[in-house]
């Protein structure tokens, strides 16, 4: 994820001089792992949008006929002669909600409980915990009302937005805790907020060319949302041409500018942008002209969470702390 190493808070600035008391630090011993746990909360935030992609395609939306149990006095599903593999593919994915929130409320100790940092860091750690509990009544709501398309493009979204927090939460875990001072020229800083910006159409554009079409979550019914899939495909990809313009002169941009540290840094965010954006793109166009097989919708999926995370890191790294 993120390449920068932790920086230790210098106390330079007002607010970190506010937020610092001599109290002893009982988790001291496990601020070390705080970086890990950061990394850690990302790629589960990823890997439930990969879990719930599975259950998506395969039509598991209702392997669990109801919420928190699996079945009515069962929390796990029960195998019997009759038994298809939907319920464990609906159970797979709450099991990686146990996992994340695991991840989620460490990420709250650690971060929250660092008298070291600033009150607007600190904040930060409330974020993954509050995110997973907000997931898991949506996740009820939709079991309740049988996959509710709305509700079902919600849950994506959320989890979309989730990858980005996630992902600002560990770069600023290894910023200081002074203003944030811009990296380049007014145009850069334009590009960038143009980039984070046009992420927001692209990942509503998909859900909802994905809820139009086949692959929509249910068995029954070509489509959940009833909208033109062709349309919407087309205004997803207009989008992500309008996206890779701007990371195009965004990486012009930077080479632009004298290769100091901090420049070089930018430019390798960017180009890893770049990367990921050509493979969710291949990916994107291959499964549109091949009849969009199953298989490669979900790696679309997870495309899609590591495009949110590349585009937040490639962002975040046009600023710096002291």
């Amino acid at each position: 994820m993120s390449t920068s190493a932790p920086a230790e808070p210098t106390g330079t600035s007002p607010e970190h001089d506010r937020t610092t008391d001599d109290r002893p630090d009982r988790l001291a011993r496990f601020r070390g792992w705080t970086r890990a746990v950061l990394v850690a909360n990302v790629v589960a935030q990823i890997a439930i949008i990969v879990t719930g992609g599975a259950v998506r395609l395969t039509a598991s939306g209702l392997g669990c006929s109801t919420w928190p149990m699996c079945e009515p006095g069962q929390f796990t599903p029960v195998f019997h002669d009759a038994a298809t593999f939907h319920p464990y593919v609906e159970f797979g994915n709450r099991l990686m909600t146990g996992v994340l929130s695991v991840i989620a409320v460490a990420v709250l100790l650690l971060v929250l409980t660092d008298r070291r940092r600033s009150e607007t860091y600190r904040a930060l750690g409330i974020v993954p915990l509050a995110g997973v509990a907000l997931q898991a009544v949506i996740g009820g709501i939709v079991v309740l009302l049988e996959l509710h398309p709305g509700w079902v493009s919600l849950h994506f979204v959320l989890s979309a937005a989730l990858v980005w927090v996630s992902a600002y939460l560990l770069h600023r875990h290894g910023e200081g805790d002074g203003a944030p001072v811009p990296v380049g020229t007014r145009s850069v800083r334009r590009a960038g907020s143009v980039l984070g910006l046009l992420t927001v159409p692209i990942v509503v554009l998909g859900v909802i060319v994905t809820g139009s079409g086949p692959h929509s979550g249910d068995a029954d019914v070509g489509y959940r949302l009833a909208v033109d899939p062709l349309a919407f495909t087309r205004a997803h990809a207009w989008t992500v041409w309008v996206f890779c313009g701007v990371l195009a002169a965004l990486v012009v941009l930077l080479h632009r500018l004298p290769a100091d540290g901090v420049v070089l840094r930018a430019r390798r965010g960017a180009w890893l942008l770049v990367v990921v954006t050509l493979a969710q793109g291949a990916i994107g166009y291959t499964q549109y002209f091949t009849g969009l097989p199953a298989l490669l919708v979900g790696f679309h999926m997870l495309g899609a969470g590591l495009l949110v995370w590349a585009a937040a890191n490639a962002v975040l790294r046009l600023r710096t702390r002291a």
